[in-house]
């Protein structure tokens, strides 16, 4: 059930890896669009808007927590490349210690502090009740979101991309199943919602772990492999905490931004809102090939052969050009039936919103296939710290569209937000790949001259 990217065609490995994981984020996003839809058509704009407000803080938390376990995950990739797999099962179990500390602390503390937060974001007051019911039961739900990704993001840094598929399409049709019940039959509003989405994600993540005890014998981590190693721990941290916090980074812009737009009214946090999903939904593919390229790299940093992670960029970046153009033909021909998806054909200001903010950052699909190719791509090789900085260009461009330009050119300007994020974030991250290049190969040049010298005193280097 592993795959080995170390040796073939980079392109066509690539390619084979990314299409199950963009099958399995559209199931993601399927249900994401199915809370937002019922939500929207159910129970009303109001409804919708207390959703969206919620969003920036909602990928503040959880994108931590996707971007912790997405790190915890490269040095698991480096060393299956290696061959290492005692090594590889001892970065299991820390991972699992660390999840369980950082779930634990983190649930607590957005639990505790998530009132406050949306005061302080603007939540509108004819919104505000929603919206703190439904983020808070995605808050308490934290633990489930660790559980799942981390084992998902194990099962792919081995290489293997389609079981996480499998989960995640029956977590798809139970969530519809439940939000129907739980919107419908149990009269649960958007609390409803979020909880049918933590439920959903919970039993992916369950089944998952179950798999991986079943199925994958190299991950069957032993008795003497469960003890805590603070080496092991530190690297983990040096990789998972950066990845984290560029996700979080990115995020304080987005909460920026939503505040600025929470300031429009409740009509311009729907439109933004309902841009948002269909967004989340049109950008998959460049999450597929980035987490594909994470994998690829650290398991050619394992093996040694940097050589091919040049061609695996190239390949990369040569298939996201290409549903770029796609996309941006797509969304400027059917962004309005895509918006009548969320609203009624009644609402033409939100429509005409809508549609304006999708074109907007369909025109800069190019700019977000190197955020994300090349993102990933460093991040596998092991310059996790990396993340943050571009998360942090992301931040201070989004920052400024909340803090200037929204105040002063209203909606217009949100919908540009993301693109001037992404354009910020590829003046760094092109620099970056090359260096990183170049330190990897010196790194692995001192590894063949000085074969003598402790592995993980080179990690810690490249670490």
């Amino acid at each position: 059930m592993t795959k080995d990217m170390t040796t073939g065609s980079p392109m066509k490995l690539i390619l084979g890896f990314s299409i199950p994981m963009l099958m399995g984020l559209l199931f993601q996003q399927m249900y994401n669009l199915v809370d937002t839809m019922i939500v929207g058509k159910l129970l009303g704009v109001q409804a919708l808007a207390a959703v969206g407000a919620t969003g920036s803080l909602n990928f503040l938390i959880i994108g931590f927590c996707l971007g912790v376990c997405s790190g915890f995950a490269i040095p698991v990739a480096q060393k299956f490349g290696a061959q290492d797999y005692c090594g590889l099962r001892k970065y299991v179990a820390n991972g699992v210690w660390l999840s369980l500390i950082f779930s634990a602390v983190m649930t607590v503390l957005t639990v505790v502090f998530c009132k406050p937060i949306l005061k302080i974001m603007q939540t509108p007051d004819d919104i505000f009740q929603g919206s703190y019911e439904y983020i808070v039961i995605i808050f308490i739900g934290i633990p489930v979101t660790y559980l799942y990704n981390m084992c998902s993001s194990i099962i792919r840094a081995v290489g293997d991309s389609k079981t996480p598929v499998y989960f995640l399409a029956m977590a798809s049709v139970m969530n519809i199943v439940l939000d129907i019940v739980l919107i419908l039959n149990f009269q649960m509003g958007v609390a409803g919602a979020a909880l049918a989405t933590v439920i959903s994600q919970g039993v992916s993540g369950v089944l998952c772990l179950i798999l991986i005890m079943k199925k994958f014998d190299i991950l069957k981590v032993r008795k003497e492999e469960w003890k805590w190693d603070g080496q092991y721990a530190a690297s983990l941290c040096n990789m998972g905490v950066p990845m984290g916090l560029q996700f979080s980074i990115t995020a304080i812009g987005s909460v920026i931004l939503q505040s600025a737009v929470n300031t429009l009214g409740s009509a311009s946090v729907a439109a933004m809102t309902a841009a948002n999903k269909i967004g989340m939904f049109l950008t998959c593919p460049f999450d597929a090939l980035g987490s594909t390229m994470a994998t690829y790299a650290g398991q050619n940093v394992g093996a040694g052969k940097v050589e091919r992670i040049g061609k695996g960029i190239r390949g990369g970046i040569l298939i996201g050009w290409g549903y770029s153009i796609l996309a941006l033909i797509c969304t400027y021909c059917f962004s309005g039936q895509m918006s009548m998806l969320f609203v009624d054909s009644a609402q033409t200001e939100i429509i005409a919103n809508i549609k304006m903010c999708l074109v907007a950052n369909a025109l800069f699909y190019v700019m977000l296939t190197l955020v994300n190719t090349v993102r990933y791509l460093i991040q596998g090789m092991g310059f996790g710290k990396f993340s943050l900085f571009s998360g942090v260009f992301e931040m201070i461009a989004r920052g400024v569209a909340g803090f200037v330009l929204v105040p002063k050119y209203g909606f217009v300007a949100a919908c540009f937000a993301s693109p001037l994020a992404w354009v910020l974030a590829d003046c760094f991250l092109v620099p970056a790949y090359f260096y990183a290049m170049k330190k990897t190969r010196e790194i692995l040049k001192k590894r063949a001259e000085e074969p003598a010298l402790p592995r993980r005193e080179l990690e810690r280097v490249a670490l």
